[in-house]
């Protein structure tokens, strides 16, 4: 590791490519893809995780199958800006449950959200009644997900 970052062989951008596909590969598979025995393969994983870079394996969800098949990324700014409109906002946005991802972010709105709902009927009533009464809120920008392709990042 030089200056917190963990220098990554070939093998490792290997398990790293193969985990960000299937993050439920097990070492023993792992290691038989990538020509290595199961403890070999476990002790990179190991190694990987220790030192932040794998930080938890995650189950992908298909909301569309659970009957939720709109998306909308919400640009939300703040009509008064402070420590506590911050926190107040924070705290009740997150109370949503259709609200499955919170950005603090830097530009034009203070927030970035990522909400899902059943469909467009079902999104404008959790716009008017839960996050148009959120505190602090000014303007919204709404933008509606059409297509998405997930692609791992890159792996250095």
């Amino acid at each position: 590791m030089t200056n917190g970052v963990i220098a990554l062989d070939d093998l490792d951008r290997a398990i790293l490519r193969t985990l960000s596909e299937d993050g439920a590969v097990n070492a023993g598979e792992l290691g038989r893809r990538l020509g290595l025995s199961q403890p070999a393969a476990w002790r990179r994983v190991r190694r990987l995780e220790e030192a932040g870079v794998l930080a938890g394996r995650r189950v992908d969800v298909d909301r569309a199958a659970l009957g939720f098949g709109v998306t909308v990324f919400l640009g939300v700014k703040l009509a008064t800006k402070g420590r506590v409109s911050l926190e107040d906002f924070e705290r009740a946005v997150v109370a949503i449950p259709e609200v499955q991802v919170v950005q603090h972010v830097l530009g034009l709105f203070d927030y970035r959200l990522r909400v899902v709902a059943r469909d467009i009927a079902d999104f404008e009533r959790v716009l008017r009644r839960r996050i148009m009464t959120l505190p602090g809120v000014g303007q919204v920008e709404a933008n509606v997900l059409l297509t998405e392709e997930r692609r791992p990042g890159p792996i250095g």
